[in-house]
């Protein structure tokens, strides 16, 4: 029995708790635990930064060997767990204890009604799973129709009758972006051309300790770089992973909020390395579950392979996964809201895939086709202090076409790059360029 912490109950013995607080947890969680922290005597540590910086700060103040978790199977972050689960590779050293790992969202829910367990307010609104502000709503499994007002009215979380569906709640809510800057191209100067508002924005994911460790020489990043270009997108951002389910997860719920399309590469198998998968269904809040209808594709491609693993099926993110089915591809490419996964190993297979997913998007529109960036490349012997102050001069003339400029080597030619999707423009900007220079100062490099 937990002592409330009252003098009548004598000597307490306070539970240390971990609290990760938000910005964009709810009020009334933060509320319910404070509250209840009280009530019970709990010794509350509340930690302000993200998990894994957050632990690492609190292991290494006062060591702990050992946490108490609530993750049951079903959880994102079950993948894999038992009841005593170390923590995974890269993050700080301590043993996982779920003491709830086999419960079922029936089995909470008679524990804590039978048991008067106070729990959050939330859950009485027809709240089933709670994240954040951002990706939480009332599970709509649980609601009874709306007011004359339109307001909507939901039955408690313990009536869902499918636990199943437990987290059929979390959805990416719309947010205002903070700024338009994911969806433009820009040189650092504020423009209103609705060229660059409409240019679609993409984030690359290589999966693969390989790649992170020299071992092997990353090929697909750069295929994918220019065909995004020839159809009109532009890479945010790219970066290579650990293959490591939280090392995945993480980044990929960063990018799937800031891109219009995550392209995700690596990692996807049978083997114990990969776990690509497992870390999507992770940054989506789903669990890993068996898909007949992928796994059709894959004991046909696999044949005899698969005879001494017929019960073994193929898992995908639960209720998220997209088969894009296409005659050339022997297994379908596998989409995730605005995710891609492809299982490419080399340049040959990617080229495939890619082109079957551009002939699939003029069906189904998983890519959105706009018209492709060209550019035009001039060398010159100029020095950089020569030529700076007229290329940041041009940037403010041109606002719709990219400024740049590179080097082969510290002692070659600069190559000022403009790039843009209106041909007409970059002729006028080069000449503008031009202009300013003797002539011949500039040769155009096809």
């Amino acid at each position: 029995m937990i002592s409330d912490g009252t003098a009548e109950d004598g000597p307490t013995f306070p539970i240390r708790t971990i609290y990760f607080e938000s910005p964009s947890a709810f009020p009334e969680i933060n509320s319910f635990t404070y509250e209840t922290a009280s009530k019970y005597g709990l010794k509350l540590d509340i930690i302000r930064l993200d998990f894994k910086s957050g632990l690492e700060a609190l292991l290494k103040s006062e060591p702990i060997r050992a946490i108490f978790l609530g993750v049951r199977n079903g959880d994102p972050t079950a993948v894999g767990q038992e009841q005593f689960s170390p923590s995974s590779p890269g993050w700080p050293p301590f043993m996982r204890v779920n003491p709830i790992l086999d419960w079922s969202y029936r089995d909470v829910w008679a524990f804590l009604l039978t048991c008067k367990v106070p729990y959050c307010s939330l859950y009485d609104k027809g709240y089933t799973s709670i994240g954040s502000i951002y990706d939480t709503v009332p599970n709509t499994l649980l609601c009874t129709g709306s007011s004359a007002e339109g307001e909507e009215h939901f039955k408690p979380a313990h009536r869902l009758l499918d636990g199943r569906m437990e987290r059929a709640g979390r959805v990416k809510k719309i947010v205002p972006p903070v700024s338009s800057c994911f969806n433009t191209i820009s040189n650092g100067v504020n423009s209103e051309d609705e060229h660059q508002h409409s240019t679609p924005v993409a984030s690359i994911i290589s999966v693969g300790d390989e790649i992170l460790s020299g071992t092997a020489v990353d090929y697909l990043g750069p295929l994918l770089f220019r065909k995004l270009h020839e159809i009109g997108w532009v890479v945010s951002r790219s970066v290579a992973v650990q293959s490591d389910i939280d090392s995945v997860a993480d980044e990929v719920e960063r990018r799937k909020v800031d891109a219009d399309m995550v392209f995700v590469y690596g990692g996807v198998g049978p083997l114990h390395s990969d776990v690509t998968l497992a870390g999507v269904a992770k940054a989506f809040g789903v669990r890993m579950a068996p898909h007949d209808a992928f796994n059709e594709y894959y004991m046909s491609l696999q044949g005899e392979q698969c005879t001494s693993n017929k019960d073994e099926k193929v898992q995908l993110p639960e209720g998220i996964t997209e088969l894009l089915h296409h005659e050339k591809l022997s297994v379908p490419l596998l989409k995730f809201q605005n995710v891609i996964v492809f299982s490419s190993s080399n340049v040959t297979e990617l080229e495939e895939q890619w082109d079957c997913l551009l002939e699939l998007s003029k069906s189904i529109g998983p890519l959105k086709v706009s018209e492709p960036f060209v550019y035009k490349h001039l060398a010159t012997n100029l020095r950089d202090v020569e030529i700076s102050k007229h290329l940041s001069k041009l940037s403010l003339q041109f606002p719709d076409i990219y400024v740049g400029g590179f080097r082969k080597s510290r002692s070659g030619p600069l190559v000022v790059n403009l790039e843009g999707k209106d041909p007409m423009r970059i002729e006028l900007a080069a000449e503008a360029l031009c202009k300013n220079f003797h002539p011949g100062a500039f040769t155009t490099i096809i």
